[in-house]
């Protein structure tokens, strides 16, 4: 049965493909930041480690509030495949860069999933969807809290 929510079916539909992009380039984000926590190396270790670890189990954490807002509007979450076609992330070749290359990397991928939370917002604003809306709005702003941090970490 289908949501009888005020959104009309399109607008639903339109918000729901915004969601899934921004659902497959957080689940990018979130591996390549895992990955990171794992193989840092260096000596900005423990911070990076630890500051690695607080980023990727925020990205955890949202991935499962965007998929169930998929699922609200009606619409089935992406699959692995899905998500593998849709990020917007460039892939991983070294597991291990040095450690000003991983913030770097990791600061492009939030610069970009904020891109896409936007673009998603907009979508949810066109469609008169405030629930969505105000989710992007917090992951907007989580995530460009998180590229303020990264560039901190980065010389001038």
């Amino acid at each position: 049965m289908k949501p009888d929510i005020g959104i009309d079916d399109t607008a639903r539909a339109a918000v729901a493909d915004a969601l899934a992009q921004v659902l497959a380039d957080t689940y990018a984000l979130y591996q390549k930041t895992h990955l990171y926590h794992w193989n840092v190396q260096g000596p900005r270790f423990i911070a990076l480690h630890e500051l690695f670890g607080k980023q990727y189990e925020a990205l955890w954490a949202s991935l499962d509030e965007i998929a169930e807002r998929i699922r609200a509007l009606g619409a089935l979450a992406p699959t692995h495949a899905e998500i593998a076609k849709r990020t917007t992330l460039a892939a991983d070749n070294d597991p291990a860069p040095s450690e000003d290359a991983m913030i770097a990397g990791l600061l492009t991928g939030n610069e970009a999933l904020i891109k896409s939370a936007r673009s998603a917002l907009r979508a949810a604003e066109d469609a008169g969807d405030d629930a969505t809306a105000d989710l992007m709005t917090t992951r907007c702003a989580d995530l460009e809290k998180t590229a303020w941090m990264l560039r901190a970490h980065l010389p001038a």
